[in-house]
C-alpha cells in the first residue's frame, strides 16, 4: 500500500510567515525554511521579532484566517485521496494550520505546538526532532511505502526517506543542492510525478 506524505505550506496553502510579514510589514518574518535550513535558528529568529513588535498569537490567526488554499490544492488533494492515503507531515503549528484544514476536507496533519502565555507566543514545542524523516521511517514499519512531495530545505529528509520524493516549486537553491528529486511546478506536474512514481513502485 501506498502512502503520499505533503508537506503543507508552499505545497497545499501559502506561506503563513510571508503572509503575516506582507500583513504587518516586518520584513524578517518573509524568512522560511528555503532560506534557513536550521529550523531553530529560523523560530528563535521568528520568536524575537514577534516579541519586539508585540504581536500575539490572535494577530497572527487573523491573518490565517483571510488565507485560503493554493489555487488547485483543493483538487489535487481530492485527486491524491482516490489513490493514495495521504498525510501532511509539517513543521508548522496546530494553533495556525487548524482552520486551513476545514478548507482542505480535514486531512491527517503532524506537526508541532506552540508555547503561549496571555495570548503571547513564548516558544515552540517540536513533535519530535527531525519528524518528518521519523515520520515516514514509521510508516515503513507499518509496511507502508511512502511517496513524499515538499518545497524547501526541511522537506529533503522526508523526500529522501521515501520509496519516491518529489520537489514542489522549489526555489533554485533546493533544486540546485538536490538534483536527485524531480521538480513539478503545477499541480497537473504534480499528478503525473506521483503517477509515474506509484508505476516505479508497482
Amino acid at each position: 500500500m501506498e502512502l503520499a506524505c505533503l508537506d503543507l505550506e508552499g505545497v497545499l496553502i501559502p506561506e503563513i510567515w510571508i503572509n503575516v510579514a506582507e500583513r504587518t510589514g516586518i520584513e524578517g518574518l518573509r524568512l522560511t525554511t528555503r532560506d534557513i535550513p536550521d529550523y531553530d535558528q529560523l523560530m528563535r529568529g521568528r520568536l524575537a521579532l514577534l516579541d519586539q513588535h508585540g504581536l500575539k498569537l490572535s494577530d497572527i490567526q487573523q491573518v490565517i484566517a483571510g488565507m485560503g488554499p493554493l489555487e488547485g490544492a483543493c483538487e489535487f488533494l481530492d485527486w491524491l485521496r482516490e489513490r493514495f492515503q495521504v498525510v501532511i507531515l509539517s513543521d508548522t503549528y496546530y494553533e495556525f494550520a487548524l482552520p486551513l484544514m476545514r478548507c482542505l476536507g480535514w486531512p491527517t496533519l503532524f506537526c508541532h505546538r506552540l508555547e503561549v502565555v496571555d495570548d503571547r507566543v513564548t516558544g515552540y514545542v517540536l513533535r519530535q526532532p527531525d519528524s518528518k524523516r521519523k515520520a515516514v521511517q514509521a510508516f515503513h514499519q507499518l509496511n507502508f511505502r511512502v511517496i513524499a512531495a515538499g518545497d524547501s530545505y526541511n522537506d529533503t529528509a522526508m523526500l529522501a526517506e521515501a520509496e519516491a520524493g518529489i520537489l514542489f516549486r522549489p526555489p533554485q537553491n533546493v533544486i540546485d543542492e538536490f538534483p536527485q528529486f524531480p521538480v513539478a511546478r503545477t499541480f497537473d506536474e504534480m499528478r503525473e510525478a506521483f503517477h509515474q512514481a506509484r508505476l516505479r513502485l508497482l
